[in-house]
């Protein structure tokens, strides 16, 4: 022992089975004991190894890795830290953001999906709907609140977030913390600068205290300030420090800023290089399986390199986060509530308010959108996707619902009295002769699991620096096992059970195919209208402006192709506004090496990179078209301290029911643009309603390293009501400054 070895602490001399000491703990901080201090007394009653037990999974490493690979990902919950003698349920990780992914839950719409719909009331909705399955499929635990900011479009994982603004990325992310936290613990991810796929195991992110607290962190800080009960750290490193040993972030930043109290975990398998100093650091529970604390961390105790005192507040902090979501935990439902109709209904919902039409020209005198479901005979229905199932990537967000609605499915389903005709013939010249016998043409164009996805193929398990945290065999089993996986894995085998997953995308503009697709059809057949199946940005310069109708239809979920009828019919107005900028070029985003080994985040991404370049985008944040129009008059304006609140009044001068997402800008004093606050809201027909926006001048501060907070500016502050990001017609007005 060396001379700072500590002695291990005294055992509790009588430890009897007391199943009920959790849920009498429970009962006393619901009924107004402080949760920390009920804590305390758990874990004085726990033996040395159940104290080490909470800080890791609860399944053997190879035979967890080996489920994971003939079972599937994540099909029932994962636990980690349950003591069973004292009745500690422990997390019980269930993964999301699409749905519940153990069992056969719903497959909602994408979170970027989602982030179009620009409606917080509409995600918190999702999130208690996803955190009753997770209730029912015996979950208590949400690892599926992903907000990092996709500063590049080619992120593989983008679909897996809300948009390229901090302000909409926090506020959807709140939304979802407070839906799902009845059911289960939401947990953000990654933490932090996540937003690389392909080298997420390798990357150094470099980045400036004041670019990471105005832009890469205020939406976790939002999500938190929510009520979030769990960090999970990212793969990556962060100024030359893996983010889950990053002091500065799981402590600093973290606790002493921000004040967090709940629990940090791991990203799974591969998000502790050095167990020690992630513990030091403020990492919590290692995820999901015992690996390698159940093998380190007791001889590091006993060597001195590893502090009691470390594992108690670690401990302290997930008995004590268990302790406050049980005590306000709603009632479960049963099984019964997984894709039940109530739910698919809800996805459906979503799926059409997420739609974005960015054009709707006119042909032969009127808009192409909607169409006229009593004057169409036939419909002729192209792409590749037009009848796949295809709800997103296959990594640790897939969802298993019990069916899913295709493009063809729906418009089949909503046009019984047409013939409407599926052409799957691959031939742009074919399929053009097809479609101009048709009333209209809808080509389903974009992208699959293939194309952008989480980056977990064989290689993964088997790199070096990878398998070096794997622990020991400790048996025969556990060698045969790892020799299978090994085998399997360097065969090709995928962590995803076999599904091939594409990582970052490797180029922004569609397929090939699908370019000549379209402009064939748009040639033959003057009503065509595109829908695009995707995640992120797609440069569309060479076709766009060829057709009339175009639809951003992200990946819809399970009910998407109701949906997508619904849309195209006039059944929902499309009320979809784009959560990120669409260049017109990759000339206008900042670079992305999806190999790197280093990357420099700086604050020209999105939006503001182009108004930096003095560029016009293909359609801005924010856009997307309605079937009517929308007046907009700014009624009031006024600030109180970090807040500013608008209300804005929205006249439906057309003849449709219809839907506006008012935004609110400001402008900063370096001259920049920024979202401060935003709100979606139903117009019917003619009618009138005033919408109040909220919103926080954090955005527009600056970053104070002495004060370590973002100092909000005192002086006059100018914001635009508008429409979109840059919008011309955007109702503008100075605020005084504080106090004047």
């Amino acid at each position: 022992m060396t001379d700072d070895a500590q002695p291990l602490p005294a055992r509790p001399t009588d430890l009897p089975d007391d199943p009920g000491a959790f849920e009498a703990a429970v009962a006393r901080v619901r009924a107004g004991a402080d949760p920390v201090a009920e804590a305390r007394a758990l874990y004085a009653a726990l033996d040395d190894s159940e104290r080490l037990g909470l800080l890791d999974g609860d399944i053997p490493f190879w035979r967890g890795m080996r489920s994971m690979l003939t079972e599937g990902y994540n099909v029932r919950p994962y636990p980690m830290g349950a003591v069973p003698r004292l009745g500690i349920p422990g997390l019980l990780f269930v993964d999301g953001p699409r749905g519940c992914v153990s069992g056969h839950g719903t497959a909602f719409p994408v979170s970027m999906a989602r982030g179009a719909t620009w409606d917080v009331a509409l995600e918190e909705r999702v999130g208690r709907a996803i955190g009753a399955e997770i209730h029912a499929q015996g979950g208590n635990f949400f690892g599926g609140v992903c907000i990092n900011l996709p500063r590049h479009p080619a992120w593989g994982r983008a679909q897996e977030t809300y948009g390229e603004d901090p302000v909409l990325l926090g506020e959807m992310g709140a939304a979802l913390v407070r839906g799902t936290a009845p059911h289960a613990m939401p947990c953000v991810k990654h933490y932090a600068l996540n937003s690389m796929e392909n080298a997420r195991f390798t990357v150094d992110v470099q980045v400036d205290e004041a670019t990471l607290h105005e832009l890469f962190l205020p939406h976790f800080r939002r999500a938190i300030e929510a009520g979030a009960a769990a960090v999970m750290s990212a793969y990556n490193s962060v100024n030359g420090e893996w983010a889950g040993q990053n002091p500065y972030l799981l402590t600093q930043v973290l606790r002493e800023d921000w004040g967090f109290e709940g629990t940090v975990i791991t990203d799974f398998m591969w998000g502790m290089r050095d167990g020690t100093a992630a513990l030091r650091a403020g990492l919590d529970v290692e995820a999901p399986f015992a690996q390698q604390r159940a093998t380190h961390l007791a001889a590091d105790i006993a060597a001195g390199r590893a502090s009691w005192a470390d594992v108690e507040r670690a401990g302290l902090r997930t008995l004590a986060t268990q302790l406050r979501h049980h005590a306000a935990r709603a009632d479960a439902p049963d099984a019964s509530v997984l894709a039940c109709p109530e739910h698919r209904a809800l996805a459906r919902e979503v799926a059409a308010r997420a739609m974005v039409l960015l054009r709707n020209e006119p042909v032969a005198g009127e808009p192409v959108l909607p169409l006229d479901a009593g004057r169409l005979t036939r419909v002729a229905v192209l792409g590749r996707l037009a009848d796949l199932p295809n709800t997103g990537d296959h990594g640790s967000s897939d969802v298993h619902p019990p069916e899913v609605v295709t493009a063809l499915a729906g418009l089949r389903a909503a046009l019984p009295d047409a013939v409407v005709e599926h052409v799957a013939d691959a031939d742009p010249a074919a399929a053009a002769a097809r479609a101009a016998a048709a009333d209209v043409a809808v080509v389903v164009v974009g992208y699959t699991a293939e194309d952008e996805g989480e980056f977990v193929d064989g290689d993964v398990l088997t790199r070096p620096e990878l398998a070096g945290l794997y622990p020991e065999p400790v048996d025969d089993e556990e060698r045969a096992i790892r020799d299978e996986l090994f085998d399997a894995t360097s065969a090709g085998l995928s962590l995803a059970a076999g599904e091939t997953v594409g990582g970052d995308r490797a180029d922004l503009h569609l397929p090939a195919e699908d370019v000549a697709l379209v402009r064939a059809v748009a040639a033959a057949q003057p009503r065509t209208v595109v829908a695009v199946v995707t995640a992120g940005a797609v440069l569309m310069e060479e076709w766009r402006h060829e057709v009339p109708g175009l639809v951003m239809m992200w990946y819809a979920g399970m009910e998407g192709g109701h949906a997508l009828a619904d849309v195209l019919l006039g059944r929902v107005d499309p009320g979809g506004r784009l959560p990120f900028v669409v260049p017109t070029s990759a000339d206008h985003l900042p670079p992305f090496d999806r190999d790197a080994t280093v990357a420099v985040y700086d604050r020209w991404f999105g939006a503001r990179h182009l108004e930096r370049l003095g560029v016009e985008p293909a359609y801005p944040l924010g856009f997307g078209l309605s079937y009517t129009t929308i007046a907009t008059e700014l009624v009031e304006a006024r600030r109180d301290g970090e807040e500013v609140r608008v209300v804005a009044r929205l006249t439906n001068t057309g003849d449709r029911d219809g839907r506006h997402v008012a935004q609110v800008y400001g402008i900063a004093p370096s001259g920049e643009r920024h979202l401060l606050g935003f709100a979606a809201a139903a117009v019917p027909a003619g009618a009138a309603v005033d919408v109040v926006v909220t919103g926080s001048l954090r955005p527009l501060g600056t970053w104070d390293a002495g004060r370590r907070r973002v100092v909000v500016p005192d002086g006059e502050v100018v914001v635009e009501l508008a429409a979109h990001r840059g919008d011309p017609a955007a109702a503008v007005v100075t605020l005084p400054a504080e106090g004047a």
